[in-house]
């Protein structure tokens, strides 16, 4: 148990190190104002952190030996998930908050959670994505991401807009699935789904680049 701990510290330290940086400003925050406000931004970083833990895992597990069915269960979880990395960038909206009044602080320390978000949900695309190109032309995994990131952008718009969580799927999929009907005859709907799908293959595509 420690030597696997041990091995993860050392894996992602640059990473975890990322993460300690944006929670602890959050607890400076917390410590000079007397004010955890922003303490959601660490729960919001965990759940973006879940599809990033699941593509891993998945990596170091024996992946041949997961039944389809096992395997299509797994990625329906990992797509409800994804949208929860970008979404950070919406937390934007509380700088206008009474309670954020360390307007330049603050204003950092989301963009800090943010770029840990799309950070978190970048390196997990990209997991993705070998997955794919293992079973698909290059080509084809390639347009399977892009649909992908579509699909968080719109996830993105029921997160924020819609006030629904992912496993809401679960808890009230009836209600959910109505909403997501309606919503589709806004044209607010469509400009956000494709600003942050575009945003999020963009990004996708440089750290792809970067990585190879």
């Amino acid at each position: 148990m420690i030597r696997h701990l041990l091995f993860i510290l050392v894996h992602y330290r640059t990473l975890l190190f990322s993460l300690l940086f944006a929670t602890i400003l959050v607890l400076i925050r917390a410590l000079f104002t007397g004010s955890s406000f922003y303490g959601f931004l660490i729960w919001n970083l965990f759940l973006a952190a879940l599809p990033y833990i699941l593509t891993q895992t998945m990596f170091w597990y024996p992946y041949k030996k997961i039944k389809n069915r096992t395997r299509s269960i797994l990625f329906l979880i990992w797509l409800s998930l994804i949208p929860n990395a970008p979404y950070i960038i919406t937390d934007l909206i509380h700088l206008h908050n009474e309670y954020s009044f360390w307007k330049w602080f603050d204003l950092f320390i989301v963009f800090v959670f943010a770029y840990n978000g799309l950070i978190l949900g970048i390196l997990s695309l990209i997991d993705v994505f070998k997955f794919l190109c293992d079973h698909l032309q290059e080509r084809w995994a390639l347009f399977s991401v892009f649909g992908i990131c579509l699909l968080s952008g719109y996830g993105v718009y029921v997160g924020r807009f819609l006030r629904f969580n992912s496993w809401d799927i679960v808890a009230q999929p009836h209600l959910l699935s109505n909403e997501i009907i309606l919503s589709l005859g806004h044209s607010k709907v469509w400009l956000m789904t494709f600003a942050f799908g575009t945003f999020f293959w963009m990004v996708f595509s440089v750290l792809r680049w970067v990585k190879e």
